[in-house]
């Protein structure tokens, strides 16, 4: 027999490669149902071609495919000799969206930090999602290590505005790359970033696919100075002494 998946490039060829596929389709508890199709018999064989749709007992969730079934009659009885799957093609066409509508995407984003609810802002990421964040070493690579950072980040009360930025459209995918700018609820603060948002459009909706922030670059490359500067810096503090007001030596520390 022949086996050519919906989900898999290989073509299933033996008893054990076809085997080796089920073992991971099973997992999804998957019941199948014949919506439509046509057959046709000949000798000792048929062929069943049409549109299938499946129950995924896991989750609850449906599969439309289509089919084609080629039977045989082998030692008495019937098997399949070849079976075909694959995806709704019409179902995978690209979903159209305007460069002003991927923008908009971040106002969605942006929506959910306003109500610093971190499970709704994780919900705007897609399953399979990937969050590289301003603030933490660790990549994010599921909903619930999105959300342990967003129970951080959303203390502060941050709402974003993007400044400047590019936006590129592919089929079904979307990105957005540029500069934004955080201001902070919680005490005034303002934070400038670099930015990277790929969109992938998932089970009907646009949602987060990648996520890439980063500190502005510029804002922390070094500073040059020399050993005399720095043992000049002593004379300010010395001066500031020399006024005999406490503030004016107060001022020569940092925060």
């Amino acid at each position: 027999a022949v086996l050519l998946p919906t989900v898999s490039d290989t073509p299933r060829t033996d008893s054990a490669l076809i085997k080796d596929y089920f073992n991971s389709f099973l997992l999804k508890k998957p019941q199948g149902e014949i919506l439509s199709g046509d057959i046709i018999i000949g000798t000792n064989w048929a062929q069943d071609a049409g549109i299938y749709e499946f129950t995924m007992g896991v989750d609850g969730s449906k599969v439309k495919g289509r089919y084609s079934f080629i039977y045989v009659l082998e030692n008495g009885k019937w098997k399949i000799s070849h079976h075909h799957s694959s995806v709704m093609p019409e179902a995978v066409l690209p979903t159209p969206i305007t460069k002003a509508e991927v923008r908009d995407l971040f106002q969605l984003w942006n929506g959910a930090l306003a109500t610093l609810d971190s499970t709704k802002v994780a919900a705007r990421y897609s399953k399979e999602a990937v969050l590289l964040p301003t603030v933490s070493d660790t990549p994010r690579t599921d909903s619930a290590l999105i959300k342990d950072y967003f129970n951080s980040f959303l203390l502060k009360k941050p709402q974003g505005e993007i400044l400047s930025g590019d936006v590129i459209v592919g089929t079904n995918w979307a990105q957005d790359a540029g500069i934004y700018e955080f201001t902070m609820g919680a005490d005034g603060s303002k934070v400038k970033g670099r930015y990277s948002f790929v969109y992938i459009f998932e089970d009907g909706e646009w949602k987060i696919s990648h996520h890439h922030s980063s500190v502005m670059p510029e804002a922390v490359l070094p500073t040059p100075i020399t050993k005399a500067e720095v043992r000049d810096l002593f004379q300010l503090w010395n001066g500031a002494l020399a006024t005999l007001d406490s503030t004016k030596v107060a001022a020569r520390y940092s925060k």
